[in-house]
């Protein structure tokens, strides 16, 4: 089967768009297509080689998406043709397949990983995709395949956060987003959104965050502490991967404070210095996994919640984009100018 893909070519460079064309189906895969997809920072950080030499070029990208399966291959059980489903990079139910490759006219050999979705199809493993309702919100379930199911993971399973509890939520991005508004869901307070953009800081305040600060050119750990007293925080999640950011979060922390890292520093970029002593007794600093999600049963929670009403996403898609402008939606989400999500249609949706 042909159809057009965003291909990262060679690291620090613009997507190309082309046909691509996929081979039969294996065992646990499963062919699908795509109607809308989220760009997420770990895209942003593939591109750059945050992560150091690529040596899967030419690769796809992209691993939060709503889409319908088409076919599926030898032993899957759990989706079927005409399914509408989430597409998630965290392990799901299901067969874990081989992961796709591709190939075009230019390329005998393009890689891809067990999901991708920066195209029309997508050749996704069995336990990358989640079922859905058949007439669900599209952009909500994109959302659903990395930054809601982050969030709500990071604060269940990470932070363990509790009601009364203040938190501060350091870049109020996709990820960020929602972590403000499930703190506010979960009761705490007070609730602190910290960036550099005052426009994403504005749309935390309407998703729950109870006070916001713009970091640049402040002392954020003494702006934190006048807000949540002497002692320091409760938690403090760090979703930017810059070295000062984890430092200062792991300072504006109480005692026992919990700082969970989301973003991940930059392998060639400086890396976070901190005095360990209080490692010892009692307080926590720990990475997150996509917040330990489990998608089959998160991914059923979250939709419950948005049919009734509880999860908000006005405002959260900042801006929609077609395939062919791919490169835009990026640089928009890496310079700033996106508040939210951007996400990218390759439907001919009028929601586009």
């Amino acid at each position: 089967m042909k159809f057009r893909a965003a291909i990262l070519t060679e690291l620090k460079q613009p997507l190309v768009i082309e046909e691509i064309e996929s081979g039969p189906l294996r065992f646990g895969q499963v062919l699908v297509k795509i109607h809308c997809s989220g760009i997420c920072g770990a895209q942003i950080n593939e591109i750059e080689g945050a992560k150091g030499p690529d040596k899967f070029l030419p690769h796809l990208l992209g691993h939060e998406a709503t889409a319908t399966v088409q076919e599926v291959g030898e032993g899957v059980t759990s989706v079927k043709p005409g399914d509408r489903v989430v597409c998630h990079w965290r392990k799901g139910v299901g067969l874990q397949g081989p992961a796709a490759t591709y190939t075009s006219k230019r390329f005998p050999h393009i890689n891809s990983g067990w999901v991708t979705t920066f195209s029309e199809y997508s050749v996704v493993s069995e336990n990358r995709l989640t079922r859905i309702p058949p007439d669900f919100d599209a952009e909500a379930g994109a959302l659903f395949g990395c930054a809601a199911t982050t969030a709500m993971g990071v604060l269940n399973n990470n932070a363990k956060l509790g009601i009364g509890e203040s938190i501060v939520i350091l870049g109020t991005g996709g990820v960020g987003l929602n972590l403000v508004q499930f703190a506010a869901m979960a009761g705490a307070h007070p609730i602190i959104g910290v960036d550099l953009h005052d426009h994403k800081l504005e749309l935390a305040r309407k998703f729950g965050a109870t006070h916001t600060i713009n970091s640049r050119g402040i002392n954020l750990v003494e702006e934190v502490r006048k807000i949540v007293g002497a002692a320091g925080a409760d938690v403090a999640i760090e979703n930017t991967g810059l070295a000062d950011l984890i430092e200062q979060a792991y300072e504006m922390t109480a005692a026992q404070g919990r700082v969970i890292l989301v973003g991940v520093p930059a392998k060639s970029a400086r890396h976070p210095s901190i005095y360990t002593l209080p490692l010892h007794f009692q307080k926590v600093l720990t990475g997150s996994e996509g917040g330990g999600c489990r998608p089959e049963v998160d991914i059923p929670k979250l939709v419950r919640l948005h049919q009734a009403g509880r999860l908000k996403f006005d405002g959260l898609v900042s801006k929609r984009y077609r395939l062919d402008d791919i490169n835009e939606a990026i640089a928009d989400l890496k310079q700033g100018r996106a508040a939210g999500r951007c996400i990218v249609w390759m439907d001919e949706s009028p929601s586009a």
